[in-house]
């Protein structure tokens, strides 16, 4: 046997590998590139007109050289794995000196059909064509297969390839495993796994007459190929429908956020039990982060559609928020900051600080113009900012006066001192999150009926704080409160609690609230459905 083997190895021929590069070239501030590519007919290129250029050449030059593999026959079923012969370093972390092979005590061994494979990097610096083994490509992180070769005549198997047969008859794989998918369940059986027997993975019914079998079905998902071989059959069943269901998903014209996570959840209890039967770590790993992809899913869906994942939404309204749950939090932490780092109690300067805030949140600086000013603050503008100027808490480039007349054009940027990079960070928030809730903040500081109203600064500061206040049906505070505390709204406004209940009925005739009352120390009330979508969800 081990003649026969060796004589086979011998026979077998190098896979071949492409490999194109892309480099920096010259003096940096050139920004000229270099293409270059391991094949020795291939001459190298020069782009000094950037890496985009760069790349969309690399890429035309790597489809070139997919068309000439194809025109010659596509890949060599008698290749000797590519991967094999560096050591499997494309999908081990480091390759093992003084090991035989290199390899890593349960490291995934070669086997499978030989096929044609391309890798890119995600930086865009690299790009890898290679006939290998379909074990090696499953297990290398972004490699994609492209064809794969027949056969080579007269053998069953490629070299390295383990005798499943014999793994069989040894009841070494698939032994003790059960799985039942429901979406495999016969028809007319009961779809609970209880009800339905495992089949023995090992049990192989004869072929009459020695009639050659059926071929069995390909797939693959997650750039893994699923092998023909893989036991039980209804494993691999599942792992074929779940990689045509994402790509069919990839394919729709809108997202399904409750369909996405019903195949993530199916994907994870797949890839946990293909773990198992296989010993593969990697792929454990890979049923961790869909069940980790599941649960984000369901909230997503449940924050933006109003309806939770499982379709049990209850007399909720199905309203498409601006702002997800833990961005809502997030905005209510800024509320919080404002109103304990505002240098003077007055409502307009607390408005004032609370939006400046939300543009310097991440950088400690902002842009902003004196048109937004005067819509904040109507008349009152720039004796705010100068006030702010005078306490240390804001810093200009220039004068008062010229930030009040900076336009959307021409913005200034303004300094928060507390709020620089150099200081204790108040917020964990990054850039996405704070244009959204600055935006939120916007939305509502300039409402259409609020400024119709001529609503001051206290009554705008009420609107911030129970839209950010409220639940999925638009009601103020958590359930169990009962409302919202009326000496913290208060607070937040700088209003005596008696007047909170005047500034709501102007929230009323602007259509922002339907209802508010403060009886018993509370402040209890409802969105209407048109600001819905601003409601930051507790």
């Amino acid at each position: 046997m081990a003649v026969e083997a060796g004589t086979r190895q011998e026979e077998q021929v190098a896979g071949r590998v492409w490999t194109v590069r892309l480099d920096p070239y010259g003096r940096p501030s050139a920004g000229t590139v270099r293409l270059s590519c391991s094949r020795p007919a291939c001459t190298d290129q020069h782009f000094p007109c950037g890496a985009a250029a760069g790349r969309k050449a690399a890429i035309d030059h790597v489809n070139t050289h997919l068309a000439r593999i194809r025109a010659g026959g596509g890949p060599r079923g008698e290749a000797w794995c590519a991967c094999r012969a560096a050591d499997c370093a494309w999908h081990t972390p480091e390759p093992v000196t003084g090991r035989p092979g290199g390899t890593r005590p349960g490291a995934v061994r070669c086997g499978g059909p030989v096929v044609l494979t391309v890798y890119a990097d995600r930086a865009g610096r690299l790009w890898r064509i290679a006939e290998m083994c379909a074990r090696c490509a499953a297990a290398a992180p972004g490699c994609r297969v492209l064809d794969t070769a027949p056969p080579p005549a007269g053998t069953n198997q490629a070299a390295g390839q383990p005798d499943t047969e014999q793994e069989r008859a040894d009841g070494t794989l698939g032994k003790g495993v059960a799985a039942v998918f429901s979406d495999h369940a016969p028809a007319g059986a009961p779809s609970s796994a209880a009800a339905t027997p495992a089949p023995d993975p090992r049990a192989r019914p004869a072929t009459p007459g020695g009639a050659p079998r059926r071929a069995k079905r390909r797939g693959k998902i997650a750039q893994r190929i699923v092998p023909p071989g893989l036991e039980p059959e209804v494993l691999r069943l599942e792992l074929i429908e779940l990689g045509d269901a994402f790509r069919a998903y990839q394919r729709r014209t809108e997202p399904d956020l409750a369909l996405l996570a019903t195949l993530h959840e199916r994907k994870a209890r797949a890839f946990a039990l293909w773990a198992d039967v296989s010993g593969d770590g990697s792929l454990r790993h890979e049923a961790k982060r869909a069940e980790t992809a599941a649960q984000t899913t369901r909230e997503m869906h449940e924050n933006r559609g109003g309806r939770p994942a499982d379709g049990t939404a209850g007399d909720q309204p199905v309203v498409e928020r601006l702002l997800t749950r833990p961005q809502a939090a997030h905005t209510r932490a800024v509320l919080d900051y404002a109103a304990a780092h505002a240098p003077y109690p007055q409502a307009e300067v607390r408005l004032a600080v609370l939006m400046l805030t939300l543009r310097a949140a991440k950088a400690g600086s902002g842009n902003v113009t004196g048109q937004e000013l005067t819509g904040w603050l109507q008349n009152d503008a720039e004796e705010v900012v100068q006030r702010l100027v005078a306490a240390g808490w804001l810093r200009l480039p220039g004068t008062v006066a010229e930030l009040m007349a900076s336009r959307s054009e021409d913005p200034t940027a303004v300094t928060v001192p507390t709020l620089l990079p150099d200081r204790p960070r108040p917020f964990d928030f990054g850039k996405i999150t704070r244009a959204r809730v600055s935006g939120w903040a916007q939305k509502v500081v300039g409402d259409r009926k609020i400024r119709k109203k001529k609503a001051t600064a206290a009554t705008r500061l009420l609107a911030l704080y129970t839209a950010a206040h409220t639940r999925p049906d638009g009601r103020l505070g958590r359930a169990e409160d009962g409302g919202l505390h009326l000496d913290q709204a208060a607070a937040f406004c700088t209003l005596p609690p008696d007047q909170v209940g005047e500034h709501a009925e102007l929230l009323i005739a602007a259509d922002w609230l339907t209802e508010c009352d403060t009886i018993a120390g509370r402040l209890r009330g409802r969105l209407t459905e048109r600001v819905l979508p601003l409601g930051g969800l507790l």
